[in-house]
């Protein structure tokens, strides 16, 4: 890697670390690794923030950014094992590793046995190895990263963090699969995920709404390259769009979402599909890009869609569906006090907000179209019922928040 020229940035000096031990929140996605240093605390204090960008791709690349605003960008491997390593010596030549106490890690899938966050031990990898056929698009990336952690970084506690966490306890009724019972017995129910920005979502809901927010009927839609919805009454989970796995629910950047099953089935038996090959079809070559045949990224497709009308129906449908699952969710809750919008997507897209509240007047959802196109917290009209509002996810904040209670870190 190169170094970064700038004598004297403060991606150089360590000083800003203090004593305080610090926590590496490490967020492992498909194509990207998400990362972030805290200062261990009541509070963690973010110190640096950073991205591990088209894993798998030409083109890999590590970008870094402190609070204050500098950034620094290097190439690295395209092999995940290889870019971990990387980053770990990038750490090191810039003095922060030797302050690293604990790494966490967003695992998507715990299957049927881990939900809450727990420490990694040997059993844990063994059973998250078995669990593999659930999330077979995740769960390797992670026990890479686990490993390679556990090699650079002997005797350094880890602690998974587990997306399923939040839908726990889903009603009976929500978590059942209609499939014969037998199944059931081995664990095989609807999970749900995007628990850990649920998990902050709600927090942050709190803190800007009050208690009485949280405790209402909410809808939180996670919009991104994955995408689900959750509702929520009196703080607890009661439906979500994902099932029992993360390809499930809303039509999703590479994944198509729910299938009627005589779909996969009509393909099994008419084009004779391994189930690798059904595999990619469903994960990689469906939702906005299967749609769109030239790309999965929202940004790309609202440019495209006055001249391409590939585009413009990938947009439709996207909106159409997630209109329609706010519909769902709401009866499921009995009404809707909020909507929050997060994500890639609805975090940034005022466009998409604005489409798939279009609809929604029947619920009282009025957008106030300044707000919305400003992407403030608030994005509904002052008069109306429900809030409409924009809340930034922090899922990194939240592993090292569970990492230091795990390990009690001070």
């Amino acid at each position: 890697m190169t170094s970064d020229p700038r004598a004297g940035s403060v991606l150089n000096c360590p000083d800003v670390l203090g004593s305080a031990p610090c926590i590496l929140a490490v967020n492992g996605g498909s194509s990207s690794i998400k990362f972030a240093l805290f200062r261990s605390g009541e509070l963690p204090t973010r110190l640096l923030s950073g991205t591990v960008e088209r894993i798998g791709l030409p083109g890999t690349f590590l970008r870094v950014a402190v609070p204050n605003g500098v950034e620094e960008r290097q190439p690295v491997s395209s092999d995940l094992g290889q870019t971990v390593a990387e980053l770990i010596a990038w750490l090191d030549t810039r003095g922060f590793l030797r302050h690293v106490a604990a790494v966490g890690h967003r695992v998507v899938h715990g299957g049927p046995l881990h939900f809450e966050p727990c420490l990694v031990t040997s059993e844990l990898v063994h059973d998250l190895r078995l669990a593999g056929p659930l999330d077979p698009n995740h769960l390797p990336g992670v026990i890479t990263l686990i490993d390679v952690f556990d090699r650079q970084l002997p005797g350094v506690p880890q602690v998974a963090c587990f997306d399923t966490a939040f839908h726990r306890d889903l009603p009976l009724r929500a978590r059942t699969l209609p499939i014969p019972r037998r199944y059931q017995a081995k664990g095989l129910r609807r999970f749900g995920f995007h628990g850990l920005s649920y998990a902050y979502l709600m927090a942050e809901l709190e803190r800007l709404g009050g208690p009485e927010a949280a405790q209402g009927r909410v809808i939180l839609a996670h919009l991104g390259s994955g995408a689900s919805m959750a509702a929520v009454l009196d703080g607890r989970c009661m439906d979500t769009t994902m099932g029992l796995t993360p390809a499930g629910g809303l039509v999703m950047g590479t994944r198509s979402g729910d299938l009627d099953p005589g779909v996969l089935l009509y393909l099994l038996r008419t084009e004779g599909l391994t189930i690798d090959q059904l595999d990619e079809l469903v994960n990689h070559q469906s939702g906005l890009i299967g749609l769109s045949e030239t790309t999965s990224d929202m940004r790309d497709l609202l440019e495209r869609e006055d001249k391409d009308v590939r585009a413009a129906e990938a947009l439709e449908l996207f909106c159409y569906q997630a209109r329609k699952w706010i519909g769902a969710l709401a009866a499921a809750i009995g009404g809707l006090d909020t909507l929050v919008f997060a994500g890639g997507v609805g975090e940034n897209a005022p466009a998409v907000r604005a489409r798939i509240c279009d609809g929604l007047e029947f619920l009282g959802v009025h957008l106030d179209s300044a707000r919305n196109a400003a992407n403030a917290d608030c994005i509904s009209r002052d008069a109306s019922r429900p809030w409409v509002r924009v809340i930034p996810v922090d899922e990194e904040v939240m592993i090292a928040r569970s990492v230091r209670q795990i390990l009690d870190l001070g």
